[in-house]
């Protein structure tokens, strides 16, 4: 199997080193380069077409934000992963299609998970996610590959807004189960809701949930309705306030 080549650029050679040593302990990925500045950087990408780039943020010169909108105008840009560490740039960083933004140091497990990535992302299609919720009351519909940029402790994740399974709100924090487990956001619902509004169906004023993983709305026999997922994933309270448009958009799904 073909190895992906990475490129690491960051100011400080023991950074380098240390995303060195992380990237030798995964199976897949070989550095071809490193360079300590922006301008280098640009350099090292145009001769050794790396598949993906390791990319600091503060740099001399031209730093990592700059250099990053400078490599998105290729027509055939690495795949940029931000690894810094300062958290008050990932909206940016998604602007510039970032794949990922680490916040060093650099977990092996959260590193392994963004190279993952960064192989199944098409960059060319990925789109600026600085106004996917900023967007707030947008009734834009979303494509299948949208994703959604949460800031976690490992970094900055990316999610599927199709394998969203739902989204609940526990006092000041909403938690979102999704295909790969399940991600905590300081999000609102309704945020969530407004930018989502053709993927994430209102069922109860605490959740939210996709609307690839709703099979059936069943009643119990004390009078409560419950949503029935696919694939096996349980069921989930509807409110009285919420049933007549889950009926509705149950109904929308018939065929004819």
């Amino acid at each position: 199997m073909t190895k992906q080549t990475i490129l690491i650029a960051d100011d400080e050679p023991l950074a380098r080193q240390r995303l060195m040593r992380l990237v030798e302990g995964l199976p897949g990925y070989v550095i071809c380069g490193e360079a300590g500045d922006g301008e280098t950087t640009l350099a090292q990408v145009a001769e050794l077409q790396p598949d993906i780039l390791l990319l600091d943020i503060r740099m001399p010169g031209l730093d990592g934000m700059e250099t990053a909108a400078r490599l998105s105008q290729l027509s055939n840009p690495p795949a940029i992963i931000f690894c810094t560490a300062y958290d008050n740039y990932a909206i940016q960083a998604f602007g510039v299609q970032a794949v990922a933004y680490l916040l060093k140091p650099v977990r092996k497990d959260a590193l392994a998970e963004a190279l993952a990535r960064a192989g199944r992302i098409n960059r060319v299609q990925l789109r600026t996610l600085a106004d996917s919720i900023a967007g707030g009351t947008s009734e834009r519909e979303t494509a299948e590959d949208e994703q959604l940029s949460v800031r976690t402790h490992r970094g900055t994740e990316l999610i599927d807004i199709a394998g969203i399974r739902y989204c609940q709100a526990d006092q000041k924090y909403v938690t979102i189960h999704h295909t790969r487990g399940e991600t905590v956001s300081d999000y609102t619902l309704k945020e969530l809701e407004n930018a989502y509004p053709s993927q994430l169906l209102r069922i109860h004023r605490n959740t939210l949930v996709g609307v690839h993983y709703i099979q059936a709305l069943r009643r119990t026999p004390d009078g409560h309705n419950l949503l029935l997922l696919r694939d096996d994933l349980g069921e989930l309270q509807v409110s009285r306030r919420h049933t007549s448009n889950v009926r509705q958009w149950l109904q929308r799904q018939q065929p004819g």
